[in-house]
């Protein structure tokens, strides 16, 4: 069983599944390029997934809000789907278009989208994402920020930007290639994650009061690069004891799957709850 944190009144497990590959957004184009995550993942897929990982004992779906995904959560819940859905705001659709969208799926939490935050306050826009932030306030559910920058969380926190919880990347992508989001090129990711980047974000991460949800943990899956099948559930073992030993006893790791080859869900969630369940004794 995965245990649960208290998520503003909500019961979310400490691990929850997450969306990339579902939209057709690869990592990892060295193994698979994104074309190929958008051929496998028909909506049918997509809620099979969902219902794959109700199953394996997590309880949150975290989406971006874009048409696609809209649908396959409504078919998901008419079909008794019981997972909480978080939501991304979703930049190419006008924020308060986007807002009703979200509202009539009665998600449990709402974020705004990280690189463009990212983005934004490097080029000196603080106001404009503040604005956001207040405007998707006004759904009435607890409100976070994405981020892929250690000061961005900092600042926040420290500045008090009126957000429940944070959305934390622990690959700085802003640090090196300084990539837009695919959302707004198009492109094939092409960036290179560095796994040095999250004992960066770690303190940081435990120094913000307000609850984390991490993701990227194993390195949008360029962790597994070039590592024989065999390998890889002693990578994902250990990097989840690394993320969960570092993260407050509050936070939530967000994982994503792809399973055209194999149950990645289930693999994860078997790892997962075993490593949290060692650490209770």
């Amino acid at each position: 069983m995965l245990p649960t944190v208290d998520f503003f009144g909500t019961p979310v497990t400490r691990l929850i599944i997450g969306d990339n590959s579902m939209e057709g957004l690869s990592y990892i184009p060295k193994q698979h390029l994104s074309s190929e995550m958008a051929d496998y993942w028909t909506a049918d897929r997509c809620v099979r997934a969902l219902f794959e990982a109700e199953q394996c004992g997590m309880n949150a779906y975290m989406a971006v809000a874009d048409p696609f995904l809209l649908r396959v959560i409504r078919q998901y819940k008419n079909e008794g789907g019981k997972m909480h859905i978080m939501f991304q705001s979703y930049p190419p659709i006008d924020l308060a278009v986007s807002m009703v969208q979200m509202r009539k799926l009665g998600p449990v939490a709402v974020y705004h989208q990280g690189t463009t935050a990212d983005i934004w306050l490097e080029e000196g826009k603080e106001e404009l994402l503040r604005d956001r932030i207040r405007r998707l306030k006004d759904l009435g559910i607890p409100t976070g920020l994405a981020t892929h920058v250690p000061e961005l969380l900092k600042r926040a926190e420290d500045e008090d930007w009126g957000l429940d919880f944070y959305m934390v990347c622990l690959q700085n992508s802003r640090k090196y290639e300084k990539e837009e989001s695919t959302f707004l090129t198009g492109k094939e990711k092409t960036i290179v994650f560095r796994t040095r980047d999250r004992w960066d974000m770690f303190p940081v991460i435990r120094e913000v009061q307000k609850p984390c949800i991490v993701f990227k943990i194993f390195a949008g899956g360029q962790l597994f690069y070039d590592r024989g099948e065999a390998e890889i559930p002693g990578l994902i073992e250990q990097s989840m004891r690394e993320v969960f030993s570092n993260i407050k006893d509050k936070d939530i790791v967000l994982v994503g799957a792809f399973q055209k080859y194999k149950n990645q869900i289930r693999e994860d969630a078997e790892i997962c709850a075993r490593v949290l369940g060692e650490r209770k004794l």
